[in-house]
């Protein structure tokens, strides 16, 4: 009687779906992964933290967030890209296989890699990217612009032969993109976007009170009173620094007018390209803007009153999408749930 061998283990769908299909959006702030058939898996701030003296990584995403300008100097907090680009490529592919292995990625199956980048991006930064993914781990890695995948994130009509027109303000760039029948009509894309916000306001109160704050101190006053706009439920807000003579910690009471006087710069340089953008629509695009609308994307996008701000400069209606944060991972989802279909999309890593 011949001997009945045990069957192999085969690995289960949500598994051969990992190894083979994540989305990444690759943002200046923070990281999502989307895994094919379970959504968004992971969502960290871009910020790895290493031991200089050693080269070990000793924390990624809220953890390592937690560690800015609180470290010994012997440990570094950083965020590897700046303004959309990869200014240190070894730690960004340290951040990356990290990223793939939290979300149950090995060297036994290694998964099919969709990553949003800005598409101001150069040729150079480009395989940049792709090249740390698959060293990072990854079987594969195609590249799609954030105002597409946010596009079809927001449930936007990208392949009707009508203008649809999104604003994706990041951590750091904000694109203008004009949409029509599956390609990019018009863009405009700055690499200002809200960690110049926050810079800006680190500068303000460093010039006008003579304190020093840290980022994630000027993060939270942009959250709490910072607005493009005049809205009506303004409120001031205390501020804790170290004054810059004496060395000693203090307490300001700071405005909400005072925080729109000091991020006007880079909330006019985004208004700006916008209008840049506008300015090269094609007439019949241009308007069915005004019954679309504008579509604002990104976690700069939430700052208040940016959307009012940006519909009175441009007299056309704007939306905030539903899920402004997650847009983008969201749209290169939809990506890999139907590759083949919308493969069109990806952009060309080697030109």
């Amino acid at each position: 009687m011949p001997v009945k061998r045990p069957a192999k283990a085969r690995p289960t769908r949500g598994a051969r779906a990992l190894a083979r299909d994540l989305a990444i959006d690759l943002g200046t702030a923070n990281t999502l992964v989307y895994a094919r058939g379970q959504g968004i898996v992971l969502n960290e701030p871009s910020v790895i933290a290493l031991n200089s003296q050693t080269g070990d990584v000793l924390a990624m995403g809220h953890d390592a967030w937690q560690m800015i300008g609180r470290t010994p100097s012997y440990i570094v907090a950083v965020r590897p890209l700046r303004q959309g680009a990869i200014t240190d490529f070894d730690t960004t592919q340290r951040m990356i296989r990290l990223l793939l292995q939290r979300v149950g990625v090995s060297r036994f199956n290694r998964p099919r890699v969709v990553i949003c980048v800005p598409s101001a991006i150069t040729a150079v930064e480009r395989r940049a990217v792709t090249e740390a993914a698959r060293r990072a781990g990854a079987a594969d890695a195609q590249l799609i612009e954030q105002p597409m995948a946010a596009a079809i994130g927001a449930g936007l009509p990208i392949h009707e032969p009508m203008g649809n027109m999104v604003v994706d303000v990041g951590g750091g760039t904000s694109e203008t993109a004009l949409i029509s029948l599956g390609g990019v009509v018009a863009l405009q894309a700055v690499r200002v976007g809200s960690f110049d916000v926050d810079a800006a306001i680190q500068i303000y109160i460093r010039r006008e009170y003579g304190i020093a704050i840290g980022e994630q101190t000027a993060e939270e006053i942009k959250i709490a009173i910072g607005s493009a706009f005049p809205t009506t439920d303004e409120f001031r807000a205390e501020v804790r620094g170290r004054e810059l003579m004496s060395g000693l910690p203090k307490t300001i009471i700071l405005t909400p007018e005072e925080v729109r006087k000091a991020i006007e710069e880079p909330v006019s340089t985004i208004i700006d390209s916008v209008i840049a953008c506008l300015g090269e629509a094609p007439p019949e695009l241009a308007q069915d803007l005004i019954l679309q609308g504008i579509h604002l994307v990104g976690g700069g996008g939430m700052l208040k009153g940016l959307d009012i701000r940006l519909s009175k400069e441009t007299e056309i209606p704007v939306h905030l999408v539903r899920q402004p944060l997650e847009a983008v991972v969201l749209g290169a989802g939809r990506c890999i749930e139907s590759y083949d279909a919308l493969k069109a999309m990806f952009m060309d890593a080697r030109t």
